[in-house]
């Protein structure tokens, strides 16, 4: 019986310490932001986590998916680069891969163009190429579809897309907690965790005239090498958008992943983010 005492004392003198230590909850200077525990979805922070806002460039992080789920998808499968891509880039003064036309680019390097720079080039060449239509208009518009049917079927129920990259016409929108799940799914893929991962990278594409080039791209996610664990996922800008940021690193095997929207700045959405991964482990 005293044995028995003993241990139920000792058991709850060690409960109220875990809770005595319990992590403060931060403050973060984003409208919105969610974390979450990945391996097993439960939430450990929330603020205005189902409140819908622009997502900027974390759009991306769909474009990869729909591509990645595309049937019988080759990866090395060649893309001619467009006038229209890099005319879009010019009119929107949108963030580029800086793709030159004619050059053939495979899709594992449209991808990672996608991804690192967040090239809105590269991701117009792979709506162009994964959407489905006789003209480019029709096949970007299909593949648009596809990424609102790809959120529906993830039971997003907060995220809207009406372009291929985040520089939307007032309709793209998404919540922190949409978004983190969103990453989460897209990180079960190991092509998807490979490149969002990835700090630098130099690929080797052939030019029009059959030769070749080397287009040197650097991921704007500054929790790669600036954050232990960090492996990915998504920068986001944008003139209602602010600054946000998908995150997600892992430590002693637990993986956290999140979401920052609206941060006021490049430097307090890195700050947010590496808060609310400190929390997201302790707790």
């Amino acid at each position: 019986m005293a044995l028995t005492a003993g241990a139920l004392l000792a058991g709850g003198a060690s409960a109220s310490g875990a809770q005595a230590a319990a992590p403060p909850t931060p403050s973060i200077t984003a409208k919105g932001g969610f974390v979450m525990n990945n391996g097993t979805a439960k939430a450990l922070y929330s603020k205005a986590a189902d409140t819908r806002r622009p997502t900027g460039s974390t759009t991306k992080i769909m474009t990869a998916k729909v591509v990645l789920a595309q049937k019988n998808l080759n990866l090395d499968s060649k893309v001619t680069i467009q006038k229209a891509y890099s005319d879009y880039i010019v009119s929107k003064n949108a963030s580029s891969a800086r793709l030159i036309v004619g050059d053939k680019v495979t899709v594992r390097q449209l991808l990672y163009g996608l991804m690192l720079p967040s090239g809105c080039d590269a991701a117009y060449a792979l709506a162009d190429k994964f959407g489905s239509g006789s003209t480019r208009a029709a096949r970007v518009k299909s593949f648009i579809g596809k990424m609102n049917a790809s959120a529906k079927s993830l039971g997003l129920k907060n995220t809207h897309f009406d372009s291929f990259d985040g520089i939307g016409s007032g309709s793209n929108y998404s919540t922190p907690r949409d978004l983190t799940k969103l990453a989460s799914n897209a990180m079960k893929n190991s092509t998807f965790r490979t490149i969002v991962k990835t700090k630098s990278t130099k690929q080797k594409v052939t030019t029009k005239s059959g030769g070749y080039r080397y287009m040197a791209w650097d991921n704007t996610n500054p929790l790669l090498g600036g954050y232990s664990g960090a492996i990915g996922v998504k920068t986001g800008s944008g003139p209602t958008a602010k600054y946000c940021l998908v995150f997600a690193a892992t430590r002693n095997g637990k993986t956290v992943i999140g979401t920052v929207l609206t941060s006021s700045s490049v430097s307090s959405r890195t700050s947010d983010a590496k808060k609310l991964l400190d929390y997201g482990f302790k707790k």
